[in-house]
């Protein structure tokens, strides 16, 4: 079945970066767009960046963030630059097959001084 684990969260410094990790299981992974999503306290979870099958990527929170993708290790990147308090959320893998969504289990990352 379709397994989605994230990794990779902390806590780090405002101005600091993480690089969060989603390992994917369970489907032809090469074939398939996968997603970031987070979830701040109290907010709506909401699309971080996006990376296609073909490699093309799509960005809500332009210029920090950077999504890549391994399809010989199946797995999903996304690599954060000069963290804001405001980025402090759940972050979520996502992929969505034949119209059913998958997720995560998500990983907290906490940007605090």
């Amino acid at each position: 079945q379709v397994q989605l684990v994230d990794s990779g969260g902390g806590l780090v410094q405002p101005g600091g970066s993480l690089r969060l990790s989603c390992a994917a299981s369970g489907f032809s992974f090469r074939k398939y767009a996968l997603d970031w999503y987070r979830q701040a306290p109290g907010k709506q979870r909401e699309l971080v960046a996006t990376i296609t099958a073909g490699d093309t990527t799509t960005y809500s929170l332009k210029g920090r963030f950077t999504v890549s993708r391994d399809n010989a290790q199946n797995t999903v990147s996304l690599q954060m630059n000069s963290l804001e308090p405001e980025d402090t959320a759940v972050y979520y893998c996502h992929l969505n097959r034949w119209g059913i969504d998958y997720w995560g289990k998500g990983t907290l990352v906490t940007v605090s001084s």
